[in-house]
């Protein structure tokens, strides 16, 4: 039985304690990333977000890359915290990687002048929504996810690893797998401080 929308809003949550066992197939994770793809919208229906799903071996790759970068910057008294952040996210069952392809909004800058200052704002509000919509789609089959920023730091080795173009810029990750730690209850400020009503 499918859950109800609103539920699925109210329970995505970010999973630290995830796990590498099979909750659904490659199969159903490909299905909901591509959907998410065709469905969020852009702005001028530009459709220039770009997704890399890496599983199994590519899955660990990713956050070997991203550990021994890290390694190269990070004082090494405190290495041993960002080690075991980055191990949690090797533990999960795979990763989704979020980019914004520059050359459509580099030809949307010069097809529309006027909204040329809005264009890389506009990709990555619908590169947001993207990843929410991804992100809601996975709690509704099951897993828990988190999303992660170690772009730029670790984009060139990203793009050469998996043989990606120059244009596509790396933009967020997101770890998903098997739920193993709930996390704690969320607190919320008063949504009536936060929005604003006229009838």
């Amino acid at each position: 039985m499918r859950k109800d929308f609103y539920l699925a809003v109210q329970n995505r949550r970010s999973y630290y304690g995830i796990g590498k066992e099979k909750v659904v197939s490659e199969k159903k994770i490909e299905e909901v990333v591509k959907s998410a793809v065709k469905y969020t919208p852009s702005a001028f229906n530009s459709q220039g977000a770009r997704v890399v799903v890496l599983f199994g071996d590519n899955h660990n790759e990713l956050w070997n890359i991203t550990k021994e970068t890290l390694k190269e910057i990070v004082p090494e008294e405190e290495f041993a915290a960002t080690e075991e952040k980055i191990a949690s996210f090797r533990n999960g069952y795979g990763t989704v990687l979020f980019f914004i392809d520059d050359d459509v909004v580099k030809q949307l800058q010069k097809e529309y002048t006027l909204y040329k200052d809005n264009f890389p704002v506009w990709a990555q509000q619908s590169n947001g929504m993207l990843q929410y919509v991804v992100w809601t789609s996975l709690e509704l089959e099951g897993l828990g996810a988190s999303l992660q920023h170690y772009n730029p730091l670790i984009d060139d080795r990203v793009k050469s690893k998996w043989n990606l173009p120059d244009n596509w810029r790396l933009i967020a990750q997101m770890p998903f797998g098997k739920i193993l730690a709930t996390p704690e209850d969320k607190r919320f400020q008063p949504v009536e401080e936060r929005v604003k009503i006229f009838n």
